[in-house]
């Protein structure tokens, strides 16, 4: 029996968190689910985790350079996004949160974001401080007003060697609220 997203489009993209290495997971389990999955990943996450990882686990070509995106006629990120179901950012860093509450669009991901008319969800992972600051919980509130979904951050020992809020919330629940929001959403 098939899962229920088998054949949904899901863009991953994957910020510069240390958590980005989590990210071979939840590509594996979507993947076992029988969804497409592109990732998608920043400079930053390029850093924690490499395309070709990605790339073998998600059967996709991942994205990272706006500028060396495919060879025809159409920009590849507003055909990525049209095909979409829903985009999800895990992990979700301060900053790319907040270039999509501001509209900025200064690589493939941002750009993405703003052609995207898919349900987004954001997975934030980050230092407990940085979610915390005003102007983080400002981005949050503005892009919730938007209707973009959130989902964590959890708390515990982060990687800086703080405790708080700011872990990556568990892939499975990740996962689980995919579902969820591929279930309710229109079909496509």
């Amino acid at each position: 029996m098939s899962s229920p997203i088998a054949g949904k489009r899901i863009i991953l993209g994957i910020s510069g968190s240390i958590a980005a290495y989590k990210a071979a997971d939840l590509v594996s389990q979507l993947r076992k689910r029988e969804a497409e999955v592109f990732p998608v990943l920043t400079r930053g996450g390029a850093e924690f985790i490499t395309p070709l990882t990605l790339q073998t686990l998600a059967r996709q070509p991942v994205s990272v350079d706006l500028w060396k995106e495919g060879q025809g006629w159409q920009p590849g990120h507003v055909e990525l996004a049209d095909k979409a179901d829903l985009m999800v950012v895990a992990p979700a860093t301060a900053d790319v949160i907040a270039q999509f509450a501001h509209g900025l669009a200064p690589d493939y991901l941002g750009s993405l974001h703003l052609v995207a008319r898919c349900p987004v969800l954001i997975a934030p992972a980050m230092n407990g401080k940085m979610w915390e600051h005003p102007a983080t919980v400002a981005n949050v509130a503005v892009l919730k007003s938007r209707g973009v979904h959130f989902i964590g951050p959890e708390d515990g020992m982060l990687a800086c060697g703080y405790e708080g809020a700011g872990r990556l919330w568990p892939v499975e629940g990740i996962v689980e609220k995919i579902e969820n929001l591929l279930l309710a959403s229109p079909a496509s």
